[in-house]
């Protein structure tokens, strides 16, 4: 069963497949942890493993690969020598210098991507760039796991996404609300939300003038208050 993929099993040292079947680890294996993406990739060239992954809800999380303990020892002992030497270091500090640029870039696409979505009248340019930090500051960091952190879709999408669902978080009851554990009703109240969100812009895009209660304003004044804690 080389490279098969399996979901936990009842035991430490046993794994489950797909149709329900229990399996024990091959003795002399070893379960290596997520997180060492290097090493990880090595041991999976280096001959027969078994993936361990756990779903909850609708992600998939890695628990790690199972593998010859021996074949793991190896080389981790490998990969820690190639990382002390000077060359590792240099090709590390050069990679991080471009992932940065890279990142710097894309935050700068994604702001501008939200300005054009938000649209306001130029009486609220303040607000639009408030807002777009706001946003853009919450979405765009790595690992965040957000809308603006995917591929699927283009940015543009990605931004509208961001916008909408930043303000049922911030400017709706939708964080207290108790909705029916009933299928498809989270996603009917996200929608009202939306379509409220979605009005409450078109303020905006307009001449109208915004009152201070308005859970917008309301939502980035609070927003910059705890920035300055």
């Amino acid at each position: 069963m080389s490279a098969s993929t399996f979901s936990p099993g009842p035991t430490p040292d046993t794994v489950q497949s797909a149709d329900g079947t229990i399996h024990s680890v091959p003795a002399g294996w070893a379960l290596l942890p997520p997180g060492d993406a290097g090493l990880t990739r090595r041991v999976k060239a280096a001959g027969e493993f078994w993936i361990v992954q756990e779903k909850k809800g609708r992600r998939t999380f890695s628990k790690g690969v199972w593998a010859p303990s021996e074949t793991i020892t190896r080389l981790r002992e490998e990969l820690d020598a190639e990382r002390s030497t000077d060359a590792y270091a240099k090709k590390q500090a050069a990679a991080a210098q471009r992932r940065e640029k890279v990142q710097t870039e894309y935050v700068e696409d994604f702001l501008g991507s939200v300005l054009a979505f938000l649209d306001f009248h130029p009486a609220h340019a303040k607000l639009a760039e408030k807002m777009a930090q706001a946003i853009t500051a919450h979405a765009t960091p790595v690992g965040s796991g957000t809308v603006a952190r995917t591929k699927r879709i283009p940015v543009e999408q990605r931004a509208e996404a961001a916008v909408i669902a930043w303000m049922r978080h911030q400017t709706t009851a939708y964080d207290t609300m108790v909705i029916p554990r009933v299928k498809g009703k989270r996603r009917e109240v996200r929608r009202m939300l939306a379509r409220h969100s979605k009005e409450l812009l078109s303020q905006y895009r307009s001449n109208t003038r915004a009152s201070v209660e308005c859970p917008l304003q309301r939502a980035l004044t609070e927003t910059a208050t705890e920035s300055m804690k």
